[in-house]
Parts: C-alpha cells; sequence; structure tokens
C-alpha cells in the first residue's frame, strides 16, 4: 500500500564509517557502486564500478585509500562498465563468480572468502536476476554490511531474468539469514537493512523468516 502511494518507508540508521555509495547514470536511471574500507589502514575493497568510476578515484585520492580488489557483483553492463578503467587505475585484482566469467577477471566458485585490511567477505550466491549474481556480506566494520547488487532494492527486487522462483529464494537463502541490523547496499537506490526488508518489502514479507 505504502509503495502504491509512493511513500514506503526508508530505513533509517544505514551509515557506517568505511562505506561510500557512488551512484552514476545509465539510460535514465541511477546505478550504485561502492568502496569499502578499513578506516585503520586506508585500505578496501570496490564492489561495482557504475558507468563513472572517476568520482570513486577521486574519493580514493583525496583520503588516501588503497584498494587492492574490486569485486563485482554481477555482470549486467550497468555495473561493470568501467571495470577495465577502474583495474588499470587502482591496479587491483577484479574477481566474478565463475558462472558470469568476464575478460580481465579472475573467478572463484561456491563459497568463497576474501580477506583485505583487516575486513573479511564471505560470497553468497544470489541467482535469478543473473546467472552469477553475487551477495557480498563484510565483516570487520563497526556493523555488519552486505553488499546484494540487484538481488534487492529497498522495497524491491531486480528481474528476475534468469529465474524469478530463483532469485526469490537464493535471496531468502542468502540475504535474509543475515543478522536483522545488516546494511543491504544494493545496485539502485538506497540502502536499507534485513529487518527492514523482512517486514516491508513486497517480495519478501512473510516469505523469509529468520533462522530460529
Amino acid at each position: 500500500l505504502a509503495l502504491a502511494k509512493g511513500a514506503y518507508p526508508l530505513a533509517s540508521d544505514v551509515a557506517v564509517d568505511g562505506v561510500e555509495t557512488f551512484s552514476s547514470n545509465f539510460d535514465g536511471m541511477t546505478v550504485n557502486s561502492y568502496l569499502v574500507w578499513n578506516t585503520a589502514n586506508a585500505t578496501g575493497i570496490a564492489f561495482d564500478t557504475g558507468t563513472d568510476c572517476e568520482p570513486m578515484l577521486a574519493f580514493m585520492a583525496k583520503h588516501k585509500i588503497r584498494i587492492p580488489l574490486i569485486l563485482l557483483t554481477h555482470t549486467h553492463e550497468d555495473h561493470v562498465a568501467q571495470m577495465l578503467r577502474l583495474k588499470d587505475a587502482t591496479g587491483a585484482h577484479v574477481f566474478v563468480s565463475a558462472a558470469e566469467a568476464l575478460l580481465g577477471c579472475e573467478t572463484f566458485s561456491g563459497d568463497h572468502r576474501f580477506k583485505i585490511g583487516g575486513l573479511e567477505v564471505q560470497t553468497r550466491a544470489t541467482v535469478g536476476h543473473s546467472v552469477g549474481g553475487t551477495t557480498y556480506a563484510i565483516s570487520g566494520l563497526a556493523k555488519p554490511v552486505a553488499i546484494v547488487g540487484d538481488a534487492l532494492f529497498a522495497g524491491s527486487m531486480g528481474g528476475g531474468f534468469v529465474s524469478y522462483k530463483d532469485g526469490l529464494e537464493t535471496a531468502c537463502a542468502s540475504i535474509f539469514t543475515l543478522p536483522d541490523d545488516t546494511i543491504l547496499c544494493p545496485g539502485h537506490g538506497p540502502r536499507t537493512t534485513v529487518a527492514h526488508e523482512r517486514k516491508y518489502n513486497p517480495f519478501f514479507a512473510g516469505r523469509c523468516q529468520p533462522e530460529t
């Protein structure tokens, strides 16, 4: 009802030190990329690239942040358009799911973990929108954070281009089993939280219950 009235309630308390959002334009909409870093040692990870990585590079230079790793949620054009530029500018290794192998990227399969500068990242499959869609659950910040790509948006989800059913099921299994206070960083739109989307998101409310 709130969505129909244009009044979907946004989650509060979604700010955390060491996470910056960058939005760029693509075909009449905006797409998000993220920089996540350990503020104690200025080392971190870029997630996706959007269609213009210049603001991210400028932010990194200003704050002297080193990025040895780039992780891609999936390989749709709006999320990877500047992958080669960001890779060349940082010298970072780029990883993507083996199900969506992309020239210039290394791949991972299954449940994989990355450790960079005191941050630990766990891969969680969220397929359906794409064949290799991946959520990255991050620990090492003041709050738990997950970069979810187009698996879930505040009040919505990415289109089930591969499988709508798989999109629902893998989001329930991989996103809604994270702690309720986990800050979710989607590929489009504002940040939200697991608890907020469990309560309000019409695709998942009543469907994805916490583990008991």
